[in-house]
């Protein structure tokens, strides 16, 4: 379900001012690259902004030239463009250092590569080089909690890679990259697809989810060398596709959107061996779509998902101290698409990133949950990734 960009050189450093807009102040002036929409005059001045970063393909039809920047109204989330990170190919996904100093994007490419751009409280931004990832087409990437390890995900190539990661935020020679060789490839499937790597809330293992294995595996990552030891598997209904896991705040419980099957599976997780334990598969709210993203708010209470071709967003109730979801209702995403979503630190503000459409658009999240659109949607080229910085 993903685009496939061309291959693309090895990446120049470069330096650019971004307006303020990286050192979390108001946008100072829209560059004469990206055209202020006309209703944009009529809308009434941000009081407080936050920005954010937007990923895209640019090796794609009608793609960015870059990462994207922008702000949203910390009280209505209304969205403003910013200025392009230049120098970056094919972003696709987009990760935080802890510090806030770094962001990493993938290079969703044949070659595929991760990158690191440093970004200066005062506005301005480094891109500090590449590395490649042993594998091809990654479509994700994460910072271990440690701040001293990138992983990401190669999709295409079914693999995981380990980047150490520097004090100045740039990334060393790859670590470690392990192919997930069996079990054998799902229904439909020619391969291991590795769609999504991420750390366990307590920072105890590493799950790897893999579409086209119908897997999802767990590592333990020695931190002094960088490496990956599989503990345990768990193994999805065959043909499922699981895409993408996102944790319960409690640390116990997890949900996996599941790309092919369109559902929504609850997982209990145990911290102590890293075993993960799939339930069955549950509605999306859509009897037919692709499920790309789930995110959970802050609290724990609510939980979204980003369904592609419906184009809808779904909410659930969290019950059982995260052992639950609960249908509770489905509302139109507002873009065609969307790939991906991000929650605003204080879990206010959802956004989603609508590949199709190449909008960004975003909801205020009402006390019980309820979803309410939040201004115009923000033209952002191939948008496949939004990433609001604290």
């Amino acid at each position: 379900m993903n685009a496939a960009p061309h291959p693309s050189p090895a990446l120049p450093s470069r330096r650019s001012l971004l307006g303020g807009l990286l050192a979390g102040a108001a946008l100072a002036a829209t560059p004469a690259a990206l055209t202020t929409p006309a209703h944009a005059s009529a809308r009434r001045a941000p009081t407080a902004t936050r920005p954010l970063l937007l990923g895209t393909y640019t090796s794609a039809e009608g793609g960015g030239t870059g990462i994207g920047t922008a702000a949203y109204d910390t009280a209505t989330g209304e969205l403003t463009p910013g200025p392009v990170i230049t120098g970056v190919e094919n972003p696709s996904y987009l990760a935080l250092h802890p510090s806030g100093a770094t962001v990493y994007a993938v290079a969703e490419q044949d070659a595929g590569a991760v990158t690191a751009v440093a970004l200066a409280p005062d506005g301005t931004y480094d891109v500090l080089g590449t590395r490649p990832t042993g594998g091809s087409g990654p479509t994700h990437l994460s910072v271990h909690p440690s701040g001293r390890w990138l992983l990401s995900a190669n999709y295409t190539s079914g693999s995981v890679a380990v980047h150490p990661i520097a004090q100045d935020g740039s990334l060393g020679e790859r670590t470690d990259l392990v192919t997930h060789s069996s079990p054998p490839p799902g229904p439909g499937q020619s391969g291991p697809h590795a769609h999504q790597v991420v750390t366990s809330p307590d920072g105890g293992h590493v799950l790897a989810v893999d579409l086209g294995t119908d897997t999802v595996y767990t590592y333990r990552l020695d931190e002094s060398a960088g490496t990956l030891t599989e503990v345990s598997r768990a193994a999805l209904a065959p043909g499922s596709g699981p895409r993408h896991l996102t944790f319960h705040p409690g640390g116990r419980s997890a949900y996996l959107a599941c790309e092919l099957d369109n559902t929504t599976v609850v997982c209990a997780y145990d911290p102590d061996s890293g075993t993960l334990t799939p339930g069955a598969g549950q509605s999306t709210g859509s009897d037919t779509g692709y499920p790309a993203q789930l995110v959970v708010t802050g609290d724990g209470s609510y939980a979204y998902l980003a369904n592609r071709g419906p184009n809808s967003l779904t909410r659930y109730a969290v019950e059982d101290g995260g052992a639950a979801l609960r249908l509770l209702d489905t509302v139109p995403a507002g873009g065609d698409w969307p790939r991906q979503l991000a929650l605003s630190p204080d879990s206010s503000l959802l956004f989603a990133a609508n590949q199709r459409s190449s909008t960004v658009t975003a909801f205020r999240i009402g006390s019980d949950g309820f979803l309410t659109t939040a201004g115009e949607p923000l033209p952002a080229p191939v948008a496949v990734c939004v990433l609001p910085l604290p």
